[in-house]
């Protein structure tokens, strides 16, 4: 059994007029998933929506809880890109599970969205990873202490770079 945790993020973003006006809608996860014909088993479970910018403390110390005491052993958590390394370096200390942080760039409703292989590309990588934290994004899989978000080149990327 795979669980997924959705947080929020662009990847859930409603856009509403031209000038950015926003809201976090329901996660798109389950539906990328079924139109793509996902094999393994998973189990979905929204812990709220919310920008990554709007993250608290308190935000990262319940992702931390809801992850340790939940029984799969492979977890996938949908997260806001900006501040997603945060959030992953969060949850370090959470011991024999494989937890893989995904995101996108521009939303999962629009056409020619990052998210639908963002999404499929983690779940892959998932199944496949020793125990620890990764990101998932742009067909890269980083550790969480040599990844950033580059936002002039709309990428992540090691920090070597």
């Amino acid at each position: 059994m795979i669980k997924i945790f959705t947080t929020g993020g662009t990847i859930d973003k409603v856009y509403f007029d031209v000038k950015s006006l926003f809201a976090v809608g329901m996660s798109q996860t389950s539906a990328l998933l079924e139109n793509a014909s996902f094999e393994p088993e998973f189990e979905v479970e929204e812990l709220f929506r919310k920008d990554s910018l709007d993250m608290t403390k308190e935000d990262r110390t319940l992702i931390c809880e809801r992850v340790s005491r939940d029984a799969a052993r492979r977890i996938l958590i949908t997260h806001g890109t900006d501040t997603m390394v945060e959030t992953a370096l969060a949850l370090g200390s959470i011991p024999d599970k494989v937890i893989v942080l995904v995101g996108s760039l521009s939303p999962a409703r629009f056409k020619g969205s990052d998210a639908e292989f963002n999404i499929g590309f983690a779940m892959g990588a998932l199944q496949t990873l020793a125990p620890g934290v990764y990101v998932a994004m742009n067909g890269c899989v980083f550790r969480p202490d040599d990844v950033r978000k580059n936002r002039e080149e709309n990428r992540f990327e090691s920090l070597d770079r």
